[in-house]
């Protein structure tokens, strides 16, 4: 017995759920200080770039194969290709370890934002951004509980399927973060010394020469540092895209929805930097925490604490909208999960239950996300694979031994350090080799049917993106495992 494929209720419902797949975390965190670190205005000029002839290209392709395949990423790509078939593995894979740590990370927003509601009407707090993160590191049973209600939130969204839960979500929680972020970036922007952060952001040099960071990167390493923050930010080779293709309709266009979604991820990341720089340069200056979790729940928090009685408020709304970004990129990652076992029991002629299937898929993912909770990056004496780095001398050479300090880490490097660069490679071989672009561009149909245009696209997709995901790859493996390639 087979049941009718779902389809998205709209284009928009489509369009708010992809651009809340490519918002995440890491237009937060991660965008704003590496475009100040590698170039300012230099790494937006060559990120954009990138995005026209990689990530369009690639999202294009995904969303092609699922639309023309009709099934989840693994049935797709067998579906298409003897060769490359099992790549769809890897974008199954892919996203249960990036749910394992994001899941917590999501916990951590969740108590923030709740932390600063109880705070309401107070002018201080007690303790130090750096204290209360260090306390919710070590303190495991806590971790574990909002980790455990972040996932609930997410089971209550997939559950309902992809018109009735993910577009419904993202119909109301992607407009909603765009007020939040636009309140934000008005009360950081009018923080005294808030245009430093600026000049950070966007002044080429202006990290060296302000001594935020030793040197300026090399050419080579700004380009790999960009393409791997647009390949990541983009969701794409997570599966995702090929999961989101499969339900659209055959009159969508998907050309001009890849555009749409690649550049609507990019101004959200911009606008998050101005949300989040300026402030915490302001405050701290060159000691400010510019990076990763400490940014959001060290430098922001006491951002936040010095605020006086408004802190809390401008604190409980901003990790509000930290949660709606994470939500939205978890049910995307958690979907290409629940619609491959969608998918496998239709082809074994049943129909599959989303509702167990998904609470199914929650269970396994709190699994991992337990491991990762409890470890309390790092600060609670937890075993973690390879954390031991080693190094020694081959032919005059220094070898390291792969490290990982964390078991976020050791997942991270899996999953964004490995499998899906390596993914995104092979599936440009895949379309520019064996089932040829041709397949693709039929696909799409009209928007395509330009010469100019599908000559550009079979440059990218034979040239641009093998080269750039080879840059990608190499700088994953340079990140995780101390080798200097550049």
């Amino acid at each position: 017995m087979s049941k009718k494929r779902e389809s998205w209720g709209s284009n928009v419902g489509f369009l708010l759920a992809a651009i809340g797949s490519a918002v995440g975390l890491g237009n937060i965190w991660a965008f704003p200080y590496k475009m100040g670190r590698a170039g300012g205005a230099v790494y937006l000029i060559i990120y954009l770039i990138l995005a026209v002839l990689v990530g369009v290209p690639m999202m294009v392709s995904e969303l092609a194969i699922g639309r023309k395949t009709g099934l989840g990423v693994v049935g797709a790509y067998h579906k298409l290709s003897r060769r490359f078939g099992w790549i769809g593995w890897l974008a199954v894979l892919s996203p249960l370890l990036i749910l394992g740590f994001y899941t917590v990370l999501g916990g951590y927003c969740i108590e923030y934002m709740c932390l600063n509601l109880a705070n309401l009407g107070f002018d201080r707090h007690a303790a130090t951004g750096q204290e209360l993160f260090a306390g919710m590191l070590t303190n495991q049973f806590g971790a574990l509980m909002f980790t455990f209600l972040y996932l609930i939130l997410g089971y209550l969204i997939i559950k309902g399927g992809i018109k009735g839960g993910i577009e419904r979500f993202n119909r109301v929680g992607m407009p909603a973060l765009a007020i939040m972020l636009v309140v934000v970036i008005v009360r950081s922007l009018t923080l005294p010394g808030a245009v430093e952060g600026l000049k950070f952001m966007f002044l080429p040099g202006y990290a060296v020469s302000h001594g935020y960071i030793a040197e300026n990167p090399g050419f080579i390493s700004v380009l790999a540092t960009a393409g791997g923050q647009m390949f990541f930010s983009l969701s794409l080779a997570m599966g995702i895209m090929v999961t989101y293709g499969s339900y659209l309709h055959a009159d969508e266009d998907l050309l001009k929805n890849s555009v749409v979604v690649v550049a609507a991820d990019t101004i959200v990341a911009l606008m998050a930097g101005l949300a989040v720089l300026p402030a915490a340069i302001a405050t701290y200056g060159t000691q400010a925490k510019l990076n990763g979790p400490s940014l959001l729940f060290v430098t922001l928090q006491d951002v936040f604490n010095t605020m006086g009685a408004v802190g809390p408020l401008f604190g409980a709304v901003f990790y509000l909208l930290v949660l709606v970004a994470a939500v939205s990129s978890s049910i995307a990652l958690t979907e290409v999960l629940v619609t491959f076992l969608m998918d496998h029991a239709n082809l074994r002629g049943k129909v599959g239950d989303r509702r167990k299937i998904s609470l199914w898929v929650s269970a396994i993912v709190l699994v991992l996300a337990t491991i990762v909770s409890i470890d309390g990056l790092g600060s609670n004496g937890l075993w973690v694979p390879l954390k031991e780095q080693l190094s020694y001398v081959q032919e005059g050479v220094v070898r390291y031994v792969p490290f990982t300090e964390t078991w976020l880490d050791f997942l991270d490097c899996l999953s964004e350090g490995l499998m899906m660069p390596l993914g995104a490679l092979l599936l440009s071989f895949m379309v520019s080799w064996e089932i040829k672009p041709e397949t693709v561009l039929h696909e799409v149909g009209t928007p395509m049917q330009a010469a100019w245009v599908q000559r550009a696209y079979r440059v990218c997709m034979r040239v641009i993106v093998p080269a750039v995901m080879v840059l990608v790859l190499m700088g994953q493996i340079s990140d995780f495992f101390g080798l200097k390639w550049f």
